[in-house]
């Protein structure tokens, strides 16, 4: 069995759900944060959206991997893979076959939140490439970037754009932070969606079929099973607005009646109006040139940029 490092338990979960549901449902206005999706339904609801025809963002940077992947292992020449937010490892092994490829792979260090999750993945990894050493670490990436290891020649792999999930004040706190964790010779490989037409990015977070619905009211379902909440998830519709000011898409809750939810576990009462929306995920959209300026307020240097002929996505190595 692969030997798993623990920054996170479960009861460190459940304390951190409990505070985050009852800092956003105290606030106004209200707020839930995006991590909460991913429960098992969640994830399942999750790979669905990534296959339906109007999500762009995956298939987009599977294809720039597929033809990028040779230059990004040859550019930095690394010997760990560090994935923080490790998915469930297409686009990962793409990373590293190219890295064992160029004959410099040595260690892989896959971090999620999610141990059983990660098990699994990890598991599977290790069986595929038998030759390396793959540290799974069960981390919250947010809050123990100085806890992950350091050993070797790291390429830290934020992909996926998980980083337009963050505020423009938290990323600058991230990229600072990993900044302070990386040595001579490691460098960062970050994935952004770009800018594009509005009409798209609603589309692709508002889809026809009605998955992403599905997928946003499932952290009301989460709640409820969890802190012994009464949320009616029927009662909320789905709604993705394009804030041209921010060039992010907010993923939103509108309660569609005048209700009262109660939150068992955390002996709270919380009412919505009839309209009343609560954020749940931000998703930045990227230019290169402001994504370059927030890397260089981080101490951060942009070297490498690849993107699809469309420009939709980008793939980036940036170095201390």
């Amino acid at each position: 069995m692969l030997p798993i490092e623990y920054h996170l338990t479960a009861d460190d979960l459940a304390k951190s759900l409990r505070e985050d549901v009852y800092d956003g449902l105290t606030s106004r206005p209200k707020t839930l944060p995006p991590k909460w999706f991913y429960d098992e339904r969640g994830s399942v609801l999750f790979e669905r959206i990534t296959e339906l025809p109007e999500y762009y963002p995956t298939r987009t940077e599977r294809a720039i991997l597929e033809r990028y992947a040779a230059d990004i292992a040859a550019v930095t020449g690394s010997d760990t893979l560090v994935e923080l937010g490790a998915g469930s490892g297409e686009k990962t092994r793409l990373l590293l076959d190219a890295l064992g490829a160029g004959g410099t792979l040595r260690r892989f260090v896959p971090v999620d939140v999610s141990g059983d999750f990660l098990r699994d993945a990890a598991a599977g990894i290790a069986a595929s490439y038998p030759g390396v050493d793959v540290r799974p670490v069960v981390a919250d990436f947010v809050r123990h970037l100085h806890l992950l290891p350091t050993a070797g020649r790291r390429l830290v792999a934020m992909i996926g754009s998980t980083i337009g999930n963050l505020t423009p004040a938290e990323r600058l706190g991230f990229l600072a932070e990993l900044r302070g964790t990386l040595a001579e010779g490691d460098a960062l490989l970050l994935g952004l969606d770009l800018v594009k037409a509005p009409a798209r990015l609603r589309a692709a977070y508002d889809d026809a079929q009605g998955v992403t619905a599905e997928f946003n009211r499932n952290v009301l379902r989460v709640i409820n099973r969890e802190l012994d909440a009464d949320f009616a998830p029927d009662a909320f519709a789905h709604v993705a607005p394009w804030d041209a000011e921010a060039e992010w898409i907010e993923m939103r809750l509108r309660s569609t009646r005048r209700q009262r939810v109660h939150v068992g576990a955390l002996d709270l009462d919380v009412g919505f109006a009839e309209g009343e929306e609560m954020r749940t995920e931000i998703s930045a959209k990227f230019r290169r040139e402001g994504i370059e300026g927030e890397l260089a307020r981080a101490g951060l240097t942009l070297t490498h940029w690849w993107t699809d002929p469309d420009g939709d996505f980008a793939l980036l190595v940036a170095v201390p």
